[in-house]
């Protein structure tokens, strides 16, 4: 059974995500001041281009299209697929910028982008390449909290950062 909590752990892993609350109790997620998901209940929606959203209605019976998308009880979809779908709308309303950095990270492998090292894997790779992170003078000016916060950054990757940063004689960013 997939959760709000997930639904917002996921949503708040893409870069410049903010999170709203309504005044009717809905919450809602943003990139670039356009809603990309919304949760009210146990509904999710999700604004997703014509052809995505079709697909949607497709892949889940108890869905509902909606004036910007569609719409589906969390406990219609599994975790894995309510990532996808999230991305997916996140994508299209992100601001061109951003979308392109999430194209670069899709195809970005461990070793092969600035200065990162090898060590942290593809996962880590790809999150730091979406969040535009491609240094490790860039990944100094985050804190070990933010990193963590990123979806496929885990423990072994940001302790390959730390060690790396202090071969350098520095650190992550200290938390406020």
């Amino acid at each position: 059974m997939t959760t709000s909590a997930q639904l917002r752990k996921t949503a708040l892993s893409l870069p410049e995500t903010a999170e709203e609350r309504t005044s009717t109790g809905t919450t809602a997620f943003t990139v670039g001041g356009r809603r990309f998901a919304s949760t009210a209940g146990n509904e999710v929606h999700l604004h997703l281009p014509r052809a995505e959203a079709q697909q949607f209605l497709t892949a889940y019976p108890g869905a509902r299209q909606s004036a910007a998308g569609v719409g589906v009880p969390l406990d219609d979809v599994d975790g894995q697929r309510l990532n996808h779908w999230v991305r997916r709308a996140w994508l299209s309303q992100a601001p061109e910028r951003l979308a392109a950095q999430a194209a670069a990270a899709d195809t970005a492998t461990a070793g092969d982008v600035g200065d990162l090292p090898k060590a942290i894997g593809r996962p880590a790779t790809r999150a730091l390449t979406a969040a535009g992170v491609t240094t490790l003078a860039q990944v100094a000016e985050l804190t070990e909290g933010e990193l963590r916060a990123m979806h496929g950054v885990g423990p072994k990757a940001v302790g390959v950062l730390r060690a790396t940063l202090a071969a350098d004689g520095r650190s992550f960013k200290e938390a406020p």
